[in-house]
């Protein structure tokens, strides 16, 4: 196996294991509320990117330049750690008339309850945030939201170089 290879297989930052983590910390605030896919896509991006909230707290993750379209390619992601969570028994995957629903289940909080480290401290921190914010949300009205909102998050990059460029 060449060094390059290797590089390709190790993927910790936005991995499926990383997502999966981040979404039973939603789900576990949720306190036994179910959500749907999209509905965790829409979660995961504000859990990490609460600062491009108006009134939101501090980002998780770095400001970065047409983070937007982060939303627009989580699904993949967020679907397989939905997919490792929950063949560790840490989520209750369950189907209704409207699709398929994610829930936390009594080992999401025992798992949850030994992550002690600054970043999960504010991973629970941020989740409370978001079911408060939009847990109450009708799947329609969130959707709206998110795509009223997607195509400024990270685009103030676009004017920043827009302004370096111009010749004062």
């Amino acid at each position: 196996m060449t060094y390059k290879s290797e590089l390709t297989l190790i993927r910790p930052f936005n991995s499926p294991l990383e997502c999966g983590l981040r979404i039973l910390f939603v789900l576990e605030a949720g306190t036994g509320q179910a959500a749907d896919l999209q509905r965790l896509i829409s979660y995961d991006y504000l859990l990490v990117h609460s600062g491009d909230v108006v009134g939101g707290p501090e980002s998780l993750h770095p400001a970065v330049p047409f983070r937007g379209s982060e939303f627009l390619v989580k699904r993949d992601l967020v679907h397989a750690g939905l997919n490792q969570m929950c063949s560790r028994e840490l989520l209750l995957k369950t189907f209704d008339a409207t699709g398929i629903l994610y829930r936390a289940t009594t080992l999401t909080s025992a798992f949850l309850t030994l992550m002690k480290t600054s970043y999960a401290l504010a991973l629970r921190e941020r989740s409370s945030w978001v079911i408060e914010h939009f847990g109450m949300l009708s799947d329609g009205e969130l959707g709206k939201y998110m795509n009223e909102n997607v195509g400024r998050w990270g685009g103030e990059f676009d004017r920043m170089s827009a302004l370096n460029d111009l010749e004062l």
